[in-house]
């Protein structure tokens, strides 16, 4: 059993031994083996030194036993690392940031506390997943539905804490939009409830997001502040029908007529969901050296050759799924109005999708071409980003997304400064994937590197994506989350006026853990014992 940075052996047996005097000896975990469980999956530091490791685990249930422990961490100042239930595979999983700290694993505060159909929210623990919460609400036959990311199984308030996003309606797709109210044990051990939920016997919690006076929520997101023992989240009132169609254009100057269409219709709440824009043309260029290297171009006799063949072959330059939620006459109107304004685009072409009425069988379900669309969780994607599926040696994958604007121009843009990015560091060990809009009025771009058992592979792979990060921050788009590797990279580049927002950052962690126990390096901010190391 290794010992945390900084603490004596004799005063880490002893906080493990107080650790066990408040959840049981069973739920404290140091062997080896027991340990090892709580490693990356997708490291890509993987068999180097500097891969980020724990010395021990511990696993409470109730919001008093993690005061208990924060209390006794800070006592012997032990380093902890809150997860859900650490599976946050791509971003750093549920290994700290801080080698040596000790998890505090959140799995077995589970409960689903309330569900309330008439105002559509619900109020969890960190270990309720997306499937959990789904399956609590199918078996009661309530009429609202949940907003998964690609995984299932992960936790609705860890996702939300880092920012991530989903498909269905705004503001549900934005999982920190959408939630609610929260309890939270802060690094010094106090219990503290935002908004509402500081008014005793509050009847409002988990509807106004707001209560009075300063709105703190914020800064326990992406954050190391606190642990977030119960949040609000509000849910989707399950809509009278669901209906989408997919645009396609020819030409390489497509996409920005194509853009701003999507944003008229999002902005003004026509379209009351996300997108899925795509470049076919990407793919089927895929194995045409010279047409791949015409893709990060802009000489105007390349693009021309990208031009003639996507004529040539009928091959979309580019392509966008509108979805639209609501009763059936209004969604068939929005889509009626979205064909009318793509059409203006030369050569358009519109293609009828999907329709539903809702509820819907089991039977129609299990044929959903995309299940998030319709708030039913699934585990699919790992079917392209997990082991093995990008060759027999692959152990995963991890993601740099960084944010751009919505517009045709910045996507062009980005496309090329990217993918010069990668031809000169190698191609051979990311894929590019064309923007979504997970948010309105932005894209967010996902380069996904494939993390190897190679440490001479992986460091190829930083090396590549500090490069991103760099590149980037160049050109004004940052990273709106990332790997735990490379946190401090990525926080380093938001640093107008001499890096005075990271200033702020460590002045709140300051006051509000003033040992530092909690989470140290996570999104950037250090306790100031750490700092200058």
């Amino acid at each position: 059993m290794s010992v945390p940075p900084g603490v004596s052996e004799r005063d880490f047996q002893r906080a493990i031994a107080r650790f066990a005097s408040v959840v049981g000896a069973d739920w404290v975990f140091t062997s080896d083996e027991d340990v090892a469980l709580y490693r990356d999956a997708y490291s890509p530091l993987v068999g180097e030194p500097e891969e980020k490791v724990a010395s021990a685990a511990v696993a409470p249930d109730s919001a008093e036993q993690v005061r208990e422990i924060v209390r006794i961490a800070n006592e012997y100042r032990i380093p902890l690392y809150p997860i859900s239930t650490g599976r946050n595979l791509g971003y750093g999983g549920s290994a700290p940031v801080l080698s040596g700290s000790v998890v505090l694993d959140l799995k077995r505060m589970n409960r689903i506390l309330e569900v309330d159909e008439r105002n559509a929210y619900a109020l969890v623990e960190p270990g309720v997943s997306y499937f959990d919460l789904y399956r609590h609400i199918e078996e009661r036959g309530l009429k609202v539905w949940i907003d998964c990311p690609d995984p299932g199984w992960g936790s609705v308030i860890g996702n939300a804490l880092d920012h991530g996003v989903g498909y269905t309606m705004n503001p549900y797709r934005d999982h920190w939009g959408a939630q609610c109210g929260l309890e939270v044990v802060t690094g010094d051990g106090e219990l503290v409830r935002t908004g509402m939920g500081a008014l005793p016997g509050a009847r409002t919690w988990q509807q106004f997001k707001y209560g009075f006076g300063p709105y703190l929520d914020g800064i326990f997101s992406q954050s190391n502040f606190g642990v977030v023992t119960k949040m609000g989240v509000w849910l989707m009132p399950q809509p009278e029908a669901y209906v989408d169609c997919t645009v396609e254009v020819f030409g390489h100057d497509d996409i920005i007529p194509l853009v701003d269409h999507m944003n008229y219709v999002m902005n003004t709440g026509l379209q009351n969901a996300g997108t899925n824009l795509q470049s076919p043309i990407r793919f089927a260029a895929a194995g045409n050296p010279e047409l791949r290297a015409a893709l990060a171009s802009d000489d105007p006799a390349e693009i021309a050759k990208l031009n003639a063949f996507a004529r040539e072959r009928g091959v979309p330059f580019y392509s966008n799924i509108f979805k639209f939620y609501g009763p059936e006459e209004v969604v068939r109107a929005q889509l009626e109005y979205t064909r009318r304004r793509l059409s203006t685009i030369p050569g358009a072409r519109v293609r009828d999708g999907a329709f539903y009425r809702f509820p819907i069988t089991a039977e129609q379900k299990a044929a959903v071409r995309d299940p998030q669309d319709l708030g039913i969780p699934t585990l699919e994607t790992f079917s392209i980003g997990a082991r093995s599926n990008f060759g027999p040696a692959t152990r995963g994958h991890l993601g740099f997304s960084p944010v751009i604007p919505m517009r045709g121009e910045a996507v062009i843009e980005s496309q090329r400064v990217f993918q010069r990015v990668l031809q000169e560091f190698g191609t051979d060990v990311a894929l590019l994937v064309f923007p979504q809009s997970y948010h309105p009025r932005t894209f967010v771009i996902l380069c996904m590197f494939y993390v190897m058992p190679d440490p001479k592979s992986n460091q190829a792979v930083r090396r590549t994506f500090s490069k991103l990060v760099e590149v980037a921050a160049e050109h004004g788009w940052g990273e709106y989350r990332t790997h735990t590797a490379f946190m401090d990279e990525c926080a380093a580049a938001y640093s107008f006026n001499d890096h005075a927002l990271r200033k702020l950052h460590e002045k709140i962690k300051d006051a509000v853990d003033p040992n530092g126990v909690l989470s140290a390096g996570r999104y950037g901010i250090w306790p100031k014992h750490l700092r200058k190391a």
